[in-house]
């Protein structure tokens, strides 16, 4: 008997679409011999499967099962791509905790801190982990915070963004102080908190990780490389940037990055894929001579999963198969 899968796709955010993108993407890279798949497209209270002949069928919440004609399926397993609210801060690995499923990512805890950038920063701050500066400003209370603090705190040009979101939806760089509230009010339009962020010129890297009971794999790096402002959604997405596997670093940097992506997964106690993104910036020492600093960006737990996503480019580029690697990720959670 095979083992049924539910692709869980869609969400509350404005990355929808890009998550529905996934879900495809990863419906064509699992083993078809060794699982049964479904996608299920969760939109608010809206959750429905998608079914072979075309037509949907609603998903009871109850147990997470559909009907199929006259059949009854409940998934074993729950392959979590959305990108957002509620599959990427920990509201829909509660869920399925709550009716015992397993699932792809990590749990509670680790999908809610990874969502908050803020928090995250600072929590991984005290490990010795090199971010940028940044302060929070929440709904209702941007008064608290003016133009001035944040230009003689964070300095400009910034990145003002929405704290619990992706995609690049909602993010400004601001060069210009008279930028900043506008900046804030459109992040404000995608998330309840606003991240102010200080922007840090260097190389821009993407390194993609996951660990089972048997093995650790660390993925080849992606340099990411962009005419816009910054990796914005039309660079990711509209093909405005060159992506480049492995990355054109030295391998002692290179080394460097796979140790701190794994060092990271393991003091978060991360589970499934995740990717790290990280800027490199470069100083130089009172004796002239030049530092590399690698400072983590954000961390993505259920990172793009198009043909074209970096993780699939990573996969490849280390010589696996995608099919593989979702089946190490599936087989890991189903058997404990």
């Amino acid at each position: 008997m095979k083992k049924i899968i539910a692709i869980i796709a869609g969400g509350d955010s404005s990355e929808h679409g890009v998550s529905m993108r996934s879900a495809e993407g990863i419906s064509s890279f699992l083993d078809k011999e060794k699982y049964e798949i479904f996608v299920v497209e969760m939109t608010g209270n809206k959750w429905e499967a998608l079914l072979p002949d075309g037509k949907r069928t609603s998903v009871d919440r109850n147990d997470f099962s559909f009907k199929n004609g006259d059949r009854h399926i409940r998934p074993d397993f729950a392959y979590i791509t959305i990108h957002g609210t509620p599959g990427e801060d920990g509201i829909l690995q509660g869920y399925f905790d709550l009716i015992g499923m397993p699932y792809s990512t990590s749990g509670v805890l680790i999908e809610a801190l990874t969502f908050n950038k803020f928090m995250l920063n600072q929590y991984l701050k005290g490990y010795g982990v090199s971010v940028s500066e940044s302060l929070v400003i929440r709904k209702g209370f941007e008064h608290l915070v003016t133009d001035d603090e944040i230009v003689n705190r964070i300095g400009l040009p910034c990145f003002i963004k929405p704290n619990a979101g992706g995609s690049s939806f909602g993010v400004t760089k601001v060069k210009v102080a008279e930028d900043i509230q506008n900046a804030i009010q459109k992040a404000m339009n995608e998330s309840d908190e606003v991240m102010v962020e200080a922007f840090m010129p260097g190389t821009e890297i993407t390194c993609g990780c996951y660990k089972t009971k048997e093995k650790e794999v660390v993925f080849p790096i992606t340099e990411v490389v962009t005419g816009n402002e910054f990796f914005d959604y039309d660079a990711k997405y509209n093909g405005q940037v060159q992506e480049i596997t492995p990355a054109r670093l030295n391998e002692d940097t290179a080394e460097r990055v796979r140790l701190i992506t794994s060092t990271i997964y393991d003091i978060l106690g991360c589970s499934g894929i995740i990717r790290i993104d990280y800027i490199i910036t470069k100083n130089v020492d009172e004796n002239g001579v030049e530092h590399e600093r690698i400072n983590m960006l954000e961390i993505n737990t259920t990172p793009g999963m198009t043909v074209t996503s970096f993780i699939p480019q990573q996969v490849a580029a280390a010589g696996l198969q995608m099919k593989d690697v979702l089946t190490d990720i599936i087989e890991d959670k189903l058997n404990p």
